[in-house]
């Protein structure tokens, strides 16, 4: 597919668009959110296909498409501010995580190296082996392994200088001295 033509976009949204909706809505949070992912990435496509050169599938550069395009989202400072204010639900009916922990897997990896949070992403959220996560981030699996344990002790370290916050952004006051009571 060399050309782009608005019927060649449309096969691939066909063929492919229910896994970039699925990818963007993992790492989004919100469906209305991954609707509008879904679409800049098809716009992308249509703009950059001729840059595919074939060495990967299709869905592994929409893949990577998809994943970057989100990760730099949510780096954006007005996002991450959004995203902490709103209340996030896991809509796919997958494993149960509290409010809490997915906003602080969310600014972790928006604040995380591109590569670490990636390869972090591919393991952890989407269940690749090394070797395939390796292979969409075009490094060896001993690399894989090595940003996986960088971002782990960056993300450790980063998690604990983060203030814990209650589900409407107050700080836990479980934890503070009461008025007029000494400790």
């Amino acid at each position: 597919m060399v050309k782009s033509s608005a019927q060649d976009v449309g096969t691939l949204f066909s063929l492919h668009g229910p896994m970039v909706f699925r990818r963007a809505l993992r790492l989004m949070g919100r469906k209305e959110d991954a609707e509008e992912v879904t679409q800049e990435v098809f716009v992308r496509v249509m703009r950059s296909v001729a840059q595919f050169d074939g060495r990967s599938s299709m869905s592994t550069w929409l893949y990577q498409i998809t994943t970057n395009y989100c990760l730099n989202l949510l780096r954006d400072r007005s996002r991450r501010r959004e995203l902490f204010e709103q209340n996030v639900l896991i809509e796919d009916g997958s494993e149960q995580a509290s409010v809490a922990d997915l906003l602080l897997l969310r600014r972790l990896l928006s604040e995380a190296d591109p590569q670490q949070a990636s390869a972090a992403v591919y393991v952890y959220l989407d269940g690749m082996s090394h070797e395939e996560a390796a292979e969409l981030l075009g490094v060896s699996k001993r690399t894989v392994g090595n940003l996986i344990e960088r971002f782990l002790e960056w993300a450790h370290k980063r998690s604990e200088s983060i203030p814990p916050h209650g589900p409407h952004g107050s700080t836990d006051t479980s934890q503070r001295p009461r008025r007029g009571v000494s400790r």
